[in-house]
Order: structure tokens, then C-alpha cells, then sequence
């Protein structure tokens, strides 16, 4: 900006003997037409090498601020005590040709950047839109793999966890070292005569019931708490902070209540009655293999007495 400023200053205040001076000088560049100044010449030589060349993008501002200096340093010529315009009209036209110049010069630029640009412009747009179907790919992946792990992870019936996603999470809660586990149970549920009633009506009307059933155990339980459905018509809870046997049993006491209560599976109204067993880590086990052992075989000791529930260690 400060060249092309001091530039337009030095041709406004050149005197018009210098103008006329540089008419017969050899131009700076021989394609500028005879009617502009070699101060013309120079303005060009120095913000665009030759005619039809681009001038540097960087150089637009100041090559537009020299040609208002130019073109103010005709409109404030001095006038003479008539009133009349004491500066030489062929001096103001070749000032005004070499302004037509040099903004003819910054529209072929102007132009020609532009053209550069839009090409530029097409392939920022399709990155952005290969970017954006990219992420969109990958969201798509990790939902995918969300959804995956969710299916290898959980019951395709109830939507509760599986036996495997129970005994990972039931492992984990094992690992913890001893001052940091917090009292630790399972407890071990099974339908009593849960095929006749498949046989009588129906694998659908089975179906219906399991959900009915999970559903129930699901609300239940507390939210620290897992329910999962093993298999069949088995299903397993891994419940932490309870060390009392008193309040296990009142827990088990309100699972079997909401199992018990009527179903209503289309228009049967079927009653399911639960068998419960408990064991308590550590005294019952210090693995999950021995923990849902000796749950299990506490609970086919309930079915066998026909308690709702039983401990580990009662029969």
C-alpha cells in the first residue's frame, strides 16, 4: 500500500514540464499505448510487469489507492483567478488514460483470480462433502458395531443381558480387590412348570410370558442391581451392597410377588410361580462358576421344598 501511495503522490505532484518531458522518453514497457506517461509506465512496471499479466493479488489494494491519487491530482488542479482550470488538458487525459490502464489491469486480474478460484472453490466442496460422508460412514460403523455388541451381549427375546455379558459382569465385580468390593450376591430364578404351559398353548403364548416375566424382574430390581436371562426359563441377578440375609430375603420375597401375579397373554390369564436360590460371596463362592453352582442348587432346593426361596447352605 505505501508504494503504490507514494507512487500516485509523486505522479500528482509532478509538474507538467516532467510530464511532457516523458512523452519523449522510451517507454518502460513498448506495449503502453503513446498517449499514457512513462510515470504510467513506471506505475505499471512496478505493481504488474506487462499488460495482460496479473497483478499480485497482495498489490490490488494499492494499485486502486494510486489511481484515486491519480485521478484527485486532476480533479484539485489549481485555477486561475478567473476561475478557469490553469492545468494542461493533455496532461489530464494522459492521466486519465494510464488510470484506465492500470484498472484495466486489475480487472483482468480480478477476472482471472476469480477463475482460479472457482475450481479451488469445487474441490474444497467436494472435500467438505467426502469429509462429511466419511464421518457419516464412521458414525454409521460405530453404530453398527453398538449395535452388534448389544446383540452379542443381550437376550434376543427380553432385551436382557445374556448368560455371557452376566458372568463378565459378575467376573468384574469378583476382581476387585477385598477392601474395595463392595458385598456381593447372586440369585438364581426359575420358572415351576413353565413347559406344560408352553406345551399346552404354545410357543408364541411362551414367548409373551418370558418377556411379561423379564420385564417384571427388570423393575424390580435396583438400579445398581443385573438381571439377566440365562436361558430358557432361567434368569440370574447380581446384586451388590446387600450383606444382610435379612434384606436378601425380603428382596426375594418381593421378586417372587411380582413373578407370581396373573399374566395376561392375549386372552389367557396364566399364573407363573418362581423358584429362588442365594448365594453370598465370599461364604458361597469366590468365582462365578461357584456362585451361580451353589445359586443354582439353592434354588432347586426352594423347588423341591416348595419354599419361594432358600440360602445356599439350608438343605
Amino acid at each position: 500500500m505505501m508504494r503504490a501511495t507514494a507512487l500516485g503522490l509523486s505522479l500528482r505532484n509532478a509538474p507538467a514540464s516532467s510530464e511532457a518531458d516523458a512523452i519523449s522518453q522510451p517507454a518502460a514497457l513498448d506495449h503502453v499505448p503513446s498517449g499514457v506517461s512513462s510515470n504510467a509506465s513506471a506505475l505499471l512496471q512496478i505493481l504488474a510487469p506487462s499488460y495482460g499479466t496479473d497483478v499480485a493479488s497482495c498489490d490490488w489494494d494499492a494499485l486502486f489507492d494510486a489511481v484515486k491519487e491519480r485521478l484527485r491530482s486532476v480533479i484539485d488542479a489549481p485555477t486561475d483567478t478567473a476561475g478557469r482550470r490553469a492545468d494542461d488538458p493533455q496532461l489530464a487525459k494522459r492521466v486519465i488514460g494510464e488510470c484506465l490502464l492500470a484498472l484495466d489491469q486489475l480487472h483482468h486480474s480480478m477476472a482471472n483470480e476469480l477463475g482460479r478460484l472457482q475450481p479451488l472453490e469445487l474441490e474444497v466442496f467436494d472435500a467438505k462433502t467426502e469429509l462429511a460422508q466419511a464421518r457419516a460412514e464412521l458414525v454409521g460403523t460405530q453404530a453398527g458395531e453398538r449395535r452388534a455388541r448389544h446383540l452379542a451381549l443381550h437376550d434376543s427375546l427380553t432385551s436382557l443381558p445374556n448368560r455371557g455379558y452376566f458372568v463378565e459382569r459378575l467376573d468384574h465385580a469378583l476382581a476387585l480387590a477385598a477392601p474395595q468390593r463392595r458385598p456381593l450376591s447372586v440369585m438364581y430364578l426359575d420358572l415351576d412348570d413353565f413347559k406344560p404351559i408352553n406345551d399346552a398353548h404354545g410357543h408364541a403364548a411362551g414367548d409373551e410370558l418370558l418377556r411379561i416375566v423379564a420385564a417384571r424382574l427388570s423393575h424390580v430390581v435396583r438400579g445398581e442391581d443385573m438381571v439377566s436371562r440365562l436361558g430358557g426359563d432361567e434368569f440370574a441377578f447380581l446384586l451388590t451392597g446387600l450383606d444382610d440375609r435379612a434384606q436378601l430375603a425380603q428382596l426375594a420375597r418381593k421378586v417372587f410377588d411380582a413373578v407370581s401375579a396373573p399374566c395376561k397373554v392375549g386372552k389367557l390369564r396364566l399364573v407363573v410361580r418362581p423358584s429362588i436360590g442365594i448365594a453370598m460371596c465370599p461364604g458361597d463362592g469366590e468365582t462365578s462358576d461357584a456362585l451361580l453352582q451353589n445359586a443354582d442348587a439353592a434354588m432347586y432346593y426352594a423347588k423341591r421344598r416348595n419354599l419361594n426361596h432358600a440360602f445356599c447352605g439350608e438343605s
